[in-house]
C-alpha cells in the first residue's frame, strides 16, 4: 500500500516565495553612462582613445545592457587608429546612431556575431553574395556584420538594374534605326534624336538628363554597363537605391552642365557622367579606408578599374577631335567625363562614408551640396547669358 504525501509543505514553499518575491524591491532603472565631453575629450579633438574607451566598458559594463555592450565593443576593435570618433560613441549610446542599430540595442532581434565574417562556414550562396558586397563596399566591420545580418534583398537593385535595360534597349531601338551598332555616333542622322543634347537645343531641359540613353557605339555602351553593374549594383544593395540613384543623377546632370559651359559647341551622349560618379566616388571611398576595406586584391582591382576608365575618357577625347561625320558640329564632347568625377568625390565620398547615418546631420555633405547647388545655378545663368554675350558660333539643329 504506497505512502500518501501532503500537499501542505509544497502549498507553504510557494507561499513562502511569494512572500520574498513582494518584499524584494524591484531593479532600479539604468543610469546613462556620464558622457560629458570634458571627460573623454579634454582637448576638444572630437575624437576619445580606445584606450580610455575601453576602461570606461571596464567599470561601466555591468549597467548596459548587453546588446549595446556587444556593439560598443565592436566599435572598439574596428578602430585599428586608437582613436574613436567621439560624435559615433555619443549617438551609439544615446540610440541615434542610426534606425538599424537603434533595432539592434533595443529590441536585440539581429544580435551581431562575434566573430568575423569571413569566419563563417556553411554559408548558402546568397550569404556568401552578401558578405562579399558587405567586404567591397563598407570598410568597418561593425557595418559589415550588421548589413550581413540585416539585409533581405527587399527592395532589391532595382534602381541601377532599371537604367542599365533602357540604356541597352535604347540602344538596340537605336541601331535598329540606324542600321549601325558600331560607332553609332558616326551616322548622319544620330543627333535628330530627341534625347541626345546638342547646344542649339539647350533650351530642352529633359535633353540634360536623358542624353545617358544614347551612346556613341557599343564599345561605349558596353564599358558603362559593366561598369554599372559591377559597381553600381553592390553599392545600391549596401546604401539604398535613393542615395546610389541621387549620385548617379547628380552625376549625370553635372557631366551635361560642364559641357555646356566648358565645351560649348559639343553634343553630349552616354552614362559616363553618372557611371564616373558612382565608380570614383568607390574608389576614394577604398583610398581613404584602406587599411579597413578588406576585398580581395583591391590593389590589382583599383589598378584595373583605373585603367578601364582611362581608356574609355581616351576613346571620348580621341573621339571629340576626330573629323566630325555632320560637320559642323564636332562629335559628342568628353568634359561629363570629368563632371561625372567632380560629384564622386565630393558629394559621392560624403553617402558612401555614411552608411545607415542621417546624411543632414553631417556639415560636410551641406558644404557639398552648396557647391554642386552654385553649380547649377551658375550654369543655368550662363546657359542663358554666355552665349549670346560670347557671340559663339554654333552648329546648326540636327
Amino acid at each position: 500500500m504506497g505512502e500518501h504525501l501532503s500537499p501542505a509543505p509544497a502549498v507553504a514553499a510557494c507561499a513562502e516565495a511569494e512572500r520574498i518575491e513582494e518584499l524584494e524591491p524591484e531593479p532600479e532603472p539604468e543610469e546613462p553612462l556620464p558622457m560629458a565631453p570634458e571627460d573623454f575629450d579634454p582637448g576638444n579633438t572630437g575624437y576619445i582613445s580606445t584606450g580610455k574607451f575601453r576602461s570606461l566598458l571596464e567599470s561601466h559594463g555591468s549597467e548596459l545592457d548587453p546588446h549595446k555592450r556587444e556593439v560598443l565593443l565592436a566599435l572598439a576593435d574596428s578602430h585599428s587608429d586608437g582613436h574613436i570618433c567621439y560624435q559615433d560613441f555619443v549617438n551609439l549610446m544615446s540610440n541615434k546612431r542610426s534606425n538599424s542599430f537603434r533595432q539592434a540595442i533595443l529590441q536585440g532581434n539581429r544580435r551581431l556575431c562575434s566573430k568575423a565574417l569571413l569566419e563563417e562556414k556553411g554559408l548558402s550562396l546568397s550569404q556568401r553574395l552578401i558578405r562579399h558586397v558587405a567586404y567591397e563596399t563598407l570598410p568597418r566591420e561593425i557595418d559589415r556584420k550588421w548589413y550581413y545580418d540585416s539585409y533581405t534583398c527587399c527592395p532589391p537593385p532595382w534602381f541601377m538594374i532599371a537604367i542599365t535595360l533602357l540604356e541597352i534597349a535604347f540602344f538596340l531601338y537605336n541601331g535598329v534605326a540606324l542600321d549601325q551598332f558600331v560607332l553609332q555616333v558616326t551616322h548622319p542622322h544620330y543627333l535628330k534624336n530627341a534625347l541626345v543634347y546638342h547646344p542649339q537645343l539647350r533650351a530642352q531641359a529633359w535633353r540634360y538628363l536623358t542624353y545617358i540613353f544614347m551612346h556613341a557605339g557599343i564599345e561605349h555602351l558596353g564599358l558603362n554597363v559593366v561598369l554599372q553593374l559591377l559597381v553600381g549594383v553592390p553599392l545600391e544593395m549596401v546604401h539604398g537605391a535613393a542615395r546610389i540613384g541621387f549620385v548617379y543623377v547628380a552625376g549625370v546632370v553635372a557631366g551635361s552642365l560642364a559641357v555646356s559651359v566648358a565645351d560649348m559647341t559639343a553634343p553630349v551622349v552616354g552614362s559616363s557622367g553618372g557611371v564616373y560618379a558612382l565608380v570614383s566616388a568607390h574608389l576614394a571611398n577604398i583610398v581613404m579606408n584602406w587599411s579597413g576595406m578588406e576585398c580581395q586584391f583591391k590593389l590589382l582591382r583599383m589598378a584595373v578599374a583605373l585603367i578601364c576608365m582611362s581608356m574609355e575618357f581616351g576613346r571620348a577625347v580621341w573621339l571629340r577631335f576626330h573629323p566630325s561625320a555632320y560637320p559642323p558640329c564636332p562629335h559628342p564632347s568628353f568634359v561629363a567625363h570629368l563632371g561625372g568625377v567632380a560629384v564622386g568625390i565630393t558629394l559621392g565620398v560624403v553617402v558612401l562614408r555614411n552608411y545607415e547615418q542621417r546624411l543632414q546631420d553631417q556639415s560636410l555633405w551641406w558644404i557639398f551640396v552648396a557647391m554642386y547647388a552654385v553649380f547649377v545655378l551658375f550654369a543655368v545663368f550662363w546657359n542663358i547669358f554666355a552665349y549670346g554675350l560670347l557671340d559663339l558660333r554654333l552648329p546648326p539643329p540636327p
